[in-house]
């Protein structure tokens, strides 16, 4: 059965079960088929199955929206920051320089990169919009180097499944999958509209997943760890928010 016939039939399949026996059923098929987010038990498990089993069999490599640039938000919002530290601010002063960005897990080349030696990658930029879960959204410009590319310097291994992300603020961490992290939209951003990723947008780096809701827009970047098991992550959830009551898979 080719990849295309494949999806239709496991679409379809999921579709019919959910109209004939309730998302319980089309959940459980959608695991069968490796379509299970990390968290994928619970009571709200079956729903967080099917949400993301249909974007990603519905969606597929498909991209966020992109805007022109007479959209950019005037007025952007950066929500409230937490206290950063001692280690943030001893970086700040030295404006950054020091700043790594460490990729480890599965790939062949573990890296601890600086904000110059992203900036030596490919470069790619793009308009859109970050949606926030409590309701609040704006559009402007990103310019980073996708993830990808940074995965593909360091020879991510073909194993890997999700790519795990730590902020410089230790309890906020995230993951996502292949589709989203190879995906070109995804990018290490340390650029906004015309200058310098400011600070209270995240900055010096950020990871921009547009497809995806803003908690999952990590800012303060230090880590990347590839896998192939989120098990051993946290509580086992893949990320920080499903174990404050988010979904992890949070697809717009």
């Amino acid at each position: 059965m080719s990849a295309i016939s494949r999806r239709k039939f496991v679409t379809a399949g999921i579709a019919a079960t959910a109209g004939l026996s309730g998302i319980a059923a089309a959940a459980g098929l959608a695991r069968h088929y490796g379509l299970a987010p990390p968290d994928c038990s619970g009571i709200y498990g079956p729903g967080e199955t099917l949400t993301y089993a249909a974007h990603r069999l519905l969606a597929g490599n498909s991209p966020a929206r992109e805007f022109p640039r007479s959209m950019i938000s005037k007025e952007p919002f950066a929500n409230e920051l937490a206290p950063l530290g001692d280690d943030f601010k001893r970086l700040q002063s030295g404006g950054f320089s020091d700043w790594r960005i460490f990729v480890d897990g599965m790939v062949a080349h573990p890296a601890a990169l600086s904000l110059s030696d992203l900036k030596g990658l490919p470069v790619r930029s793009q308009i859109t919009e970050v949606v926030c879960e409590e309701g609040w959204s704006y559009i402007a410009e990103w310019i980073g180097t996708p993830l990808s590319e940074v995965l593909k310097a360091c020879a991510l291994l073909p194993q890997a499944r999700y790519i795990v992300y730590y902020s410089i603020q230790r309890e906020w961490w995230e993951s996502v999958d292949m589709a989203d992290a190879l995906h070109p939209q995804t990018l290490l951003t340390y650029a906004m509209n015309n200058g310098d990723l400011p600070v209270g947008f995240g900055g010096p780096l950020r990871l921009r997943v547009p497809r995806q809701l803003g908690y999952k827009n990590v800012k303060f970047i230090t880590r990347l760890t590839a896998t192939d098991s989120l098990k051993k992550f946290g509580k086992g959830l893949g990320s920080s928010a499903p174990e404050g009551g988010y979904a992890w898979y949070a697809g717009i």
